[in-house]
């Protein structure tokens, strides 16, 4: 499986948890079955033309999304961005503003 193909599987299950839809929900939407989803997100079966704009349109996303990177791995990288670097600026820029005064015994 090569890069596009696999960040096409993990973006069509990304977009398709992140509108709550489970395979069957998605499926109705594209008036295919549960299991032409299920094959489709396990590599088995790469879809159509028709079926990439299908489930686009369900998933309210341009075709293209579905190809251009992996979203879960860019979301993840966003989440690690903030824990190690830009919670700990903000951090250090609240507590320079409004410094905790000692307490006085």
């Amino acid at each position: 499986m090569n890069k596009y193909e696999s960040d096409f599987i993990a973006n069509l299950i990304y977009y398709r948890e992140l509108r709550g839809y489970t395979q069957s929900v998605l499926a109705g939407l594209c008036d295919r079955t549960k299991g032409n989803i299920g094959v489709i997100e396990s590599g088995a079966s790469a879809p159509s033309f028709e079926m990439i704009l299908k489930i686009a349109d369900a998933l309210e996303i341009h075709p293209a999304d579905l190809f251009l990177r992996n979203a879960s791995q860019s979301r993840e990288d966003v989440r690690k961005f903030f824990d190690e670097e830009l919670s700990v600026k903000m951090k250090e820029m609240v507590e320079k503003r409004f410094p905790v005064a000692e307490c006085e015994e």
